[in-house]
Formats: C-alpha cells, sequence, structure tokens
C-alpha cells in the first residue's frame, strides 16, 4: 500500500525523531495522528495528548481513534544516572514507557489490523540495544524492544501485519543534548561519516517500512547508525 492516503499513529511526536517522522508522513500524504505528553508550538497532523505511562487507558484511546493503518512506537524516556545510583521511580518509567506501552499498543491495535489482514507497526529500537550501555535500563528495553519486534513479526505475519524496527545511532534530538560531553566524543570517534544522526534520516526509514517496504521485510530491524557501535 502506498504512503498517501494511510492513517498512521506516532507516539513521542512532539518532538525529535517523532516529529521529524510525524512531518515526514505528513509530506507523504497520510493523515498523522501525534501522540505525546507534552507538545511543543508545533504540531504535525492531529494532536493526541496521552501520558503513556497510563497503561491501562491504551485500549480505551485506541478504540476511540479508528482504523489505524500504521503505528509508530517511538516515545522512549532516558535518564543519564550511573547504572547503580538510579532511583526505582525512573526504572519503572523507563520500563513502562520504552517497553510496556509499546506492547500495549500493539496489542490494542492488533485485533483491528488482524481483521482487515493490513497493517504495520514500526518500533523505534537504538544501536544501544547491541551495546553494554551506560544507560543500564534504556539500553534493556530498547534490546527487548527488538526481541518483541520479532514476536510479533512471527505472531502477526500471516495476518498481513508486518512488524519492524529501527535502530538509531545518536541522533540530534534533546534526548542526545543531556549526554555527558564524554558520550558525545565517543560518538564522533564512532561514526563513519563524523557526526551524529539527524532526525529526518531516521525517519525516512521508519516511513519506507511503514508504508511500502516490501512484504517479505518482516521482523527486520534497519541499523540507522553510520557503523556506530558505542564502545
Amino acid at each position: 500500500m502506498s504512503a498517501e492516503g494511510r492513517t498512521v499513529l506516532i507516539t513521542g511526536a512532539g518532538r525529535g525523531i517523532g516529529f521529524a517522522t510525524a512531518r515526514a508522513f505528513a509530506e507523504a500524504g497520510c493523515r498523522v495522528l501525534s501522540l505525546d505528553k507534552q507538545f511543543g508550538d508545533d504540531v504535525i497532523g492531529e494532536r493526541v495528548d496521552y501520558d503513556l505511562r497510563d497503561i491501562a487507558g491504551i485500549p480505551t484511546l485506541i478504540g476511540q481513534m479508528g482504523a489505524i493503518d500504521t503505528l509508530v512506537n517511538n516515545a522512549a524516556v532516558l535518564y543519564c544516572e550511573p547504572y547503580d545510583a538510579i532511583p526505582e521511580e525512573h526504572v519503572t518509567e523507563i520500563i513502562t514507557v520504552n517497553l510496556r506501552a509499546p506492547v500495549a499498543m500493539i496489542e490494542a491495535l492488533a485485533p483491528q489490523m488482524r481483521q482487515r489482514k493490513s497493517g504495520r507497526i514500526v518500533n523505534v529500537g537504538s544501536v544501544s540495544a547491541f551495546t553494554g550501555h551506560p544507560d543500564l535500563w534504556y539500553g534493556a528495553t530498547k534490546a527487548a524492544l527488538l526481541n518483541i519486534t520479532k514476536s510479533y513479526a512471527a505472531e502477526l505475519g500471516s495476518s498481513g501485519v508486518f512488524v519492524n524496527a529501527v535502530a538509531p545511532g545518536p541522533t540530534l534530538t534533546a534526548m542526545y543534548e543531556q549526554l555527558p560531553q564524554s558520550r558525545k566524543d565517543a560518538v564522533m570517534r564512532s561514526v563513519h561519516v563524523g557526526r551524529p544522526c539527524n532526525p529526518e534520516e531516521v525517519a525516512r526509514v521508519i516511513v519506507w517500512l511503514g508504508t511500502d517496504s516490501p512484504d517479505y521485510v518482516s521482523g527486520t530491524t534497519v541499523d540507522v547508525n553510520s557503523g556506530s557501535y558505542p564502545r
């Protein structure tokens, strides 16, 4: 199915990769539902105010939206804290937003996609999924999300629902800006192109996976990291 005319729901669409992805889908002719708990001055498409820490409310939220052709699970939380001194409330929030919420979104949308025998789901992982990451629970949830991508690809593929992921390297977003300079310097040493990723570069891959990538592309993670696997 081409991009034009699709309805796309994007979480974490108020800024960063999510905002760039919303704009890219809109430019491709899609109806965009931008979900976030906090927006800036600009909103792409239709604004959906929602806090993904409220897992229990997700089925009701999805039930009010009608048909969704593509889901982009982008929202995520990161705290730059020592791995052995992360407050319990931060651990809970990271696991809830980065992992449980994407699963709940997929579970809520799966029945309508199965019924139509059509749907695309794109999960936004991270290069941190492949390494021992300084932000312990962030890396762990992103690794789990890539595993979940494969699980749902297997579960939903026979119904014409294709599930994939992207794994961006360090990307120029507010999340990147909170990293200490030593981490940013490490990025510059590891990437081939000598700069962080731009959100628009990740968005282009997400749009492809969420619209017209071949049906045989499912359960796949596309790395968007210029060879950066931080050590």
